[in-house]
């Protein structure tokens, strides 16, 4: 098993990417936190991992709580003494066309991805720079960190913020063998991918089969959408890495919509 008794917090990990990382990481031995802002869903999410024999434990956070982080930060090297990797999962989405777009909602989705992507960093690399052994951050970004949407304004600058984050905890994480790398995920058919379908058809004036064919899909080179399993792979991956000759690095996996 690649991830024998590392301890890996990720957050939004009840469903979706999250769950499917956290189940894949708990296979491959680690112990994993499941955060997420609802709690419920969390604990299940634990009990599954638990009956398949895995070991896990449930926490309610809101990323965009700085105390909320780092109490969970703080319970996770209590009960496992340390923290070797971090996973800023978390995320929402909010479709609108620029002009009609409030400020509250702009802030809203910044808060969730970039606001909670640097209150884990920090409440993570304060702890990775104590140990010998350093740790790894893994940022989930998307395609949209690398090109633009219509609709979702916040959304694409939050993803494309997130690169700048992951490079710097590269640069300044080095000398304390802590890596940072990033995932972009093409459309992932989660719950967050699944709202946007009717959001988009009702925007935009088409049918929701045109959305996916015309909108989502049409750049892919099989007309596919990325899976859950792809993406928990590539986080395997990307955490098991022996070397920091990979880090800084942000790796798309899209069926070929972007290459790079």
């Amino acid at each position: 098993m690649q991830l024998t008794d590392k301890t890996a917090l990720i957050t939004g990990a009840a469903g979706g990417i999250g769950r499917a990382i956290a189940e894949r990481y708990a296979r491959e031995g680690a112990r994993v936190a499941v955060a997420d802002l609802d709690l419920a869903a969390a604990e299940a999410t634990v009990a599954e991992i638990r009956a398949n024999g895995g070991r896990a434990m449930a926490l309610a956070m809101d990323v965009t709580d700085e105390a909320v982080v780092d109490a969970g930060v703080e319970r996770i090297v209590a009960e496992w003494d340390g923290l070797d990797i971090a996973i800023a999962n978390a995320g929402i989405q909010h479709i609108a066309p620029l002009h009609s777009l409030t400020f509250a909602d702009w802030r809203k989705v910044l808060a969730v991805h970039l606001d909670g992507a640097f209150l884990v960093t920090s409440a993570a690399l304060r702890q990775m720079y104590r140990q010998e052994h350093g740790g790894c951050l893994i940022y989930m970004g998307s395609v949209h960190s690398k090109l633009a949407s219509p609709l979702k304004a916040p959304y694409v600058a939050a993803k494309h913020g997130l690169l700048g984050l992951c490079r710097t905890v590269a640069k300044e994480g080095a000398k304390h063998r802590v890596r940072a790398n990033m995932i972009c995920p093409g459309f992932v058919r989660t719950p967050l991918v699944e709202r946007q379908i009717p959001e988009q058809a009702a925007a935009l004036g088409i049918s929701e089969e045109a959305v996916i064919r015309d909108v989502m899909l049409k750049d892919t080179v099989d007309g596919e959408f990325t899976t859950l399993e792809d993406i928990a792979e590539l986080a395997l991956h990307l955490a098991a890495f022996p070397s920091a000759a990979l880090t800084g690095q942000s790796v798309v996996a899209s069926h070929g919509w972007y290459m790079q």
